[in-house]
């Protein structure tokens, strides 16, 4: 548990925050080890961003805890976040890898008949933020990811087109060893899936005021029944599920990055009731608010 001390709001991270031999506008790629040294300041202590990243790590070992869940970190290791997740990672040896971040438009606005969402790993938060690579696997993203930061260190002709298709080439390459490799949940139906990404942008808008999936499917044009049996296909979760465990993520945030009083973060995300917010809570997690929070101090 690595946001023990940070009792106050955690930074949200910027890409032009970055420094970087030449930027470019909603990208960033470096060499792992050079990435970590040069913004020591910012990333070694528990921090959001505003865009999506991937990591691989070649070499080296450690943790990295994202939203609350640990992962290993190993050899092979590739994590995909999401913009809002907060993460922090600690490690037991000296490590090497690449890093590449980039904002929604920079990939959308030129692939205009694709979405980030299209990639397994970034088709629902709730789907598992890591892949472990074998050896053979390692050995065929290397060269991409070096291709990759080489083209990004140097202003040549056509470069942004290049750095695009090696990173759509990137996330193509992971797609079928994450879906093999991991339990990821992604429908094969188009309609299905607009309708997930649809309901999850609703719900990360309005979850604070609305906790009904009556609302959801409303809003969706479709009933309670219909919405709750695409979330399960997709999601292998019910649409309530899902509501629940947002709140609850939100909760855990606030409780640990601010000192409010627990009743002051319930009453925030819509729970005058006190004692009610608890007992759900508690059947989310297995613990009350002030135990969970005891877990962090």
């Amino acid at each position: 548990m690595y946001y023990s001390d940070m009792r106050k709001q955690i930074p949200v991270l910027h890409i032009e925050q970055f420094e970087a031999p030449t930027a470019l506008d909603s990208f960033y790629a470096s060499n792992l080890a050079i990435h970590l040294e040069r913004n020591a300041h910012m990333v070694h202590t528990p921090h959001k961003h505003d865009f999506y990243l991937c990591v691989l790590f070649v070499t080296g070992s450690g943790v990295h805890e994202i939203d609350f869940d640990t992962y290993p970190v190993k050899p092979g290791s590739v994590f995909f976040l999401h913009p809002g997740q907060t993460h922090a990672w600690r490690f037991d040896s000296e490590v090497h890898g690449y890093i590449f971040f980039h904002s929604k438009a920079f990939f959308e606005y030129h692939y205009t008949q694709a979405k980030l969402s299209d990639f397994p790993f970034y088709f629902s938060v709730k789907n598992p933020p890591v892949l472990h690579l074998d050896s053979k696997q390692l050995s065929i993203l290397i060269p991409l990811y070096k291709d990759l930061v080489a083209f990004y260190g140097e202003a040549l002709p056509y470069r942004k087109r290049r750095l695009l298709a090696l990173m759509e080439l990137i996330y193509l390459q992971l797609s079928p060893w994450y879906n093999q490799g991991t339990e990821a949940q992604m429908v094969g139906s188009p309609l299905y899936l607009d309708s997930i990404r649809r309901f999850e942008t609703l719900l990360e808008t309005h979850f604070k005021l609305e906790k009904s999936a009556s609302y959801y499917a409303s809003a969706l044009g479709m009933t309670p029944k219909h919405l709750n049996r695409i979330v399960q296909a997709g999601l292998a979760k019910t649409t309530t599920q899902m509501i629940r465990e947002r709140l609850v993520l939100e909760a855990k945030r606030n409780m640990v990055q601010t000192q409010e009083p627990l009743a002051n973060i319930a009453l925030d995300l819509g729970y005058a009731d006190y004692a009610y917010f608890s007992k759900i809570f508690k059947s989310e997690t297995g613990m009350g608010p002030k135990d969970f929070r005891k877990q962090y101090q």
